[in-house]
C-alpha cells in the first residue's frame, strides 16, 4: 500500500486520482502510526515551509515520516514535500526541514535574471544529470513536467537526478537511496508525470 501523507496541505484529490489512474493501491492517511505498515510513502505539500512543518509536526508525521525513511521505505516528497526532505529553508527565515537529504532550500530569485517571473509557474523540460535514474524508467529527457514553485533546493548535488533550466540551472528532483523528491507536480503534469509515478510504484529501490 502507498501512504499519501495528509498533514493539513497539498491537493490530495489530483494526487489520489492520478494514482488511481495508474493502478496503484493508494491512501490517504492521517494517523502516524498507519505509516508503520506503508510498503512506500509520498508526501505532498504546497504553500510556506514554516507553516507546513509546523503541521507536520503537530500531526505526529514528521517523527513517523522521518523513521519510515531511515528505516528503508520508498519516500517520495513533491514540491514543498520535496522541499521539506532538505536540512534546512531560507524561506522567509531559517527553518528546520527533516535533514533526509542535504542541502537546504533558497529563494529562486537568488539564481534566475530579474526579468524572469517567480513563481515558476507551468511547464518546462527535464535535464537528466548522471545515469538516468529508476523513477524516470519511463520518460525520455527534454520531457516537460509542471511547476509552481517560488524557492529551489540548493548545495545538494549529490543528490541532484534532473533539473530545468529556467534563465539558470534549476533543481528539478533529487534521490538519496530510497528517499525521492519531485520540485513539480507528477500528478500535474500529464503522461509524462503518471509515468513517473508509475515507476515509483513499481519500483523496489533496493
Amino acid at each position: 500500500m502507498i501512504d499519501i501523507v495528509d498533514y493539513g496541505v497539498g491537493n490530495l484529490f489530483s494526487l489520489i486520482s492520478s494514482l488511481n489512474f495508474i493502478g496503484a493501491r493508494a491512501e490517504i492517511v492521517s494517523d502516524p502510526s498507519e505509516l508503520k505498515k506503508a510498503d512506500k510513502i509520498i508526501l505532498p505539500g504546497v504553500g510556506a515551509f514554516k507553516d507546513a512543518a509546523l503541521k507536520l509536526k503537530n500531526s505526529g508525521m514528521w517523527d513517523a515520516v522521518t523513521d519510515a525513511a531511515n528505516s528503508g521505505v520508498p519516500l517520495l516528497g513533491i514540491c514543498l514535500g520535496m522541499q521539506l526532505l532538505f536540512e534546512k529553508s531560507y524561506e522567509f527565515g531559517e527553518y528546520e526541514g527533516l535533514s533526509l537529504i542535504n542541502g537546504s532550500v533558497r529563494p529562486l530569485s537568488d539564481i534566475v535574471p530579474k526579468e524572469y517571473k517567480i513563481p515558476q509557474m507551468g511547464w518546462n523540460s527535464l535535464r537528466f544529470t548522471g545515469e538516468k535514474s529508476p523513477l524516470f524508467k519511463y520518460i525520455n529527457e527534454g520531457d516537460y513536467v509542471y511547476f509552481v514553485h517560488s524557492f529551489y533546493a540548493s548545495e545538494c548535488e549529490s543528490s541532484v537526478i534532473a533539473g530545468t533550466h529556467y534563465g539558470a540551472f534549476v533543481t528539478a528532483a533529487v534521490s538519496k537511496n530510497n528517499v525521492f523528491g519531485c520540485q513539480f507536480h507528477p500528478e500535474k503534469s500529464g503522461e509524462t508525470g503518471l509515468n513517473i509515478l508509475r515507476a515509483f510504484c513499481e519500483e523496489a529501490f533496493l
